[in-house]
């Protein structure tokens, strides 16, 4: 059974808050066949602790304000800052920083999983393949 509408839409507008505050590397894939446990998993990545922080703050608020109250219904690394993990049951959200990116290397889990397109107004400042964001750096 393919990820649900309601669960694209919100992935889009989390989505959307990753990249209005300057996240990268945001991609979200269909994962309902191999997991079984969740229907999307997106992925974003930050360049600092506290952004990682920020990112995920935002994703938060904006999936409360425009998602009919959503909530996560579990929530790691909030105090760590490399990375935050926000499970909402149909889709998880996981915001990275760039140092810990290489380690988790999550895209690698789900490269045969169809991806979801998210639609940003500003694509060009998500890169879909991992291994060639370094022309992107600052």
């Amino acid at each position: 059974m393919p990820a649900l509408q309601s669960s694209i839409d919100d992935i889009r507008v989390a989505a959307a808050a990753a990249d209005r505050m300057k996240a990268t590397d945001i991609v979200a894939f269909d994962v309902t066949v191999p997991l079984g446990i969740t229907d999307i998993m997106m992925v974003a990545t930050a360049s600092n602790e506290r952004q990682v922080l920020a990112v995920a703050e935002e994703i938060e608020r904006d999936l409360y304000l425009k998602c009919g109250k959503r909530q996560p219904r579990e929530r790691e690394g909030l105090t760590e800052g490399q990375w935050v993990l926000l499970d909402y049951g149909d889709y998880v959200i996981h915001v990275m920083h760039t140092e810990s990116r290489g380690f988790y290397n999550l895209e690698r889990l789900w490269r045969d999983c169809p991806q979801i397109d998210l639609q940003l107004e500003h694509p060009e400042t998500s890169a879909v393949d991992a291994g060639t964001d370094d022309s992107d750096a600052e």
